[in-house]
Formats: C-alpha cells, structure tokens, sequence
C-alpha cells in the first residue's frame, strides 16, 4: 500500500504561501491532526491505523504509536506536552509518554469506536463520546462522571484551550457551542457547512480564540464568528471532503486543514488593517476582526 504524502505550507512574512513539507508514512486517510502547546510537533492519526508525532521544523517523524491488534482512532495532547491521549478500536482510551510508554488505560465503554478525546488544561477531566448522542467527561482523580446529551447524532467535538467550552458538531449539519465550567448549557449553533457521510471535525481558534473553523464534505473550509454565529469564510483548496482543522495554539494566524485528498494544508490570515470591536459573548470578551479573509 502506498504511502500519504501530507503537504506543510509555509506562511512567508510576505503573506504568501510555500511548501514547507511533505510528511509522508501514513497508509490510510487521515482523520486527525493535533499541534503540540509548544507550537513544535504535530499527532496525526490515520482511519484506524497508528498516530505518528512529528517535528514542524524539520518535518521528521519521531516517533510511531501503536498496540498489537489495535487500531487508534483518535489522538490529542497532555496540556504539558509530555504525554498522548488516544481512543481505540477497542473502545478503551490510552494515555502515553512521548516515548511510547503506556501510562494509563481505561477499558470498557468508556468511548465509541469512532470518537475523538480529549483533556482539561488541569489534566483531571478526560473528555470522549459514551454514546452517539452523548459526551462523558471522566474525573481521572475523583473517578466521577458527568453527562452532555444532545438530540442528534455526535460526530465530533474539540475542547477551547481554558476548558470552559465544548465545541459538538452534529448529523444534521450543526455545530453546538457548550459551556461546561459549572452548569452545561447550549449558547450557541453554527451552520453553512456540509456533511452527509463523513466525520468532519471543527475547532476554536484564532486572537483570544474569537472564530470557529470546520472541515466539509465540499472541500473546503468553514469560518464562524464565535460570538454571534456570522459565517465569515468559506475556504477552497482541497479536493476531496476536509475531516479535521486544527488552529495552531501559539500563532493565532495559522490553521491546518486535513483532506481525504490525502493533504494536509496550512493557512495563513491576509495581512490587512484590522477593525477591532469589543463582543460580549459566550463568557469572554475578545476583540475581533469579521472581515478578515484567509489566503491559501
């Protein structure tokens, strides 16, 4: 079987777009990427296959996670950047060290064949899909555990960097936007993307984390205002269904994007002359810029 090429490009201080690199190793399509807190590494996670780590620099792999029998199926990073979190096809979750070391494992229905995972920036709650229509946040200290319900069908969901906020997609083409710090409730939905067969997974990102981004059946890259819910861009690019963004946690101008077309893209924002206003929303107050385009 052939190898998947995972194209890098580099935002030059220009504004214009280079390749940086191709990561190559991954023999089914990817369906997660994950950038390390320090800006460094990148996981990748091929369709039940191994989770590979990588140096953004030097485009290297450096090391492979894997268990006998098993396929991963998902994968994210420890807050401290040491250790690796991936669900299983099993249906376990697995924490490891960046050596490969197994740490911890919790067996059982903790997870759905098909989920993402991840964990509070305390590293005590550990966040997966119990049902399909239901998130489980596991206390890994006080071994208590706490329920999301939504009406639809889970597809994914991704956790903002001060763990106060759950971002859903659902079946039916809708993105919820949870609170979780004390009492969980709905604030907010966004639609305009496609998705009628694939996992498409979306994210928070962006100054202060102010937007929204999701993937697409259509190939392309779906920006919202968090605040009020305004669909701001819509990205083409790819040429097959976009699985999973993830913004980059140090850059606030950097986003990738991973394809069925077996690419991994990075964008880089426009430079252009911001227009600041205050938005009161969702607990936060950021300052944002709704006109701001992204370029390829």
């Amino acid at each position: 079987m052939g190898a998947i090429d995972m194209e890098m490009n580099k935002v030059n201080d220009d504004g214009v777009v280079s390749l940086k690199h191709i990561l190559t190793g991954h023999q089914k399509p990817v369906f997660t990427i994950s950038w390390s807190p320090d800006n460094r590494q990148l996981l990748t996670c091929g369709m039940e296959e191994v989770i590979r780590r990588w140096d953004v620099s030097t485009g290297e792999c450096l090391h492979i996670y894997e268990k006998a029998g098993l396929g991963n199926i998902s994968c994210g990073w420890f807050p401290d950047g040491k250790r690796v979190i991936s669900g299983l096809t099993d249906k376990s979750i697995c924490i490891w060290d960046l050596d490969g070391k197994e740490s911890e494992c919790w067996k059982g229905q903790r997870t759905l064949k098909i989920s993402d995972v991840a964990i509070t920036s305390d590293g005590k709650r550990i966040i997966t899909m119990l049902r399909e229509t239901t998130i489980l946040m596991l206390d890994r200290e006080a071994k208590v555990e706490r329920l999301i319900e939504e009406e639809q069908t889970i597809i994914s969901f991704s956790l903002s960097r001060d763990s106060k906020f759950l971002l859903i997609s659902l079946v039916n083409q809708e993105i919820h936007l949870w609170s979780i710090d004390g009492d969980y409730k709905l604030i907010m939905k966004y639609k305009g993307h496609t998705r009628s067969r694939f996992i498409i997974r979306s994210c928070f990102g962006g100054f202060k984390q102010a937007f929204i981004a999701s993937g697409s059946e259509d190939s392309q890259v779906y920006i919202w205002h968090r605040g009020n819910g305004d669909l701001l861009e819509s990205l083409p690019g790819h040429s097959g269904a976009v699985n999973c963004v993830s913004w980059n946690p140090a850059n606030p101008h950097m986003l990738a994007s991973a394809s069925d077309d077996r690419t991994i893209r990075i964008w880089g924002l426009n430079r252009v002359d911001l227009k600041h206003k205050e938005t009161y929303s969702n607990g936060v107050i950021h300052q944002c810029n709704g006109g701001t385009s992204l370029s390829k």
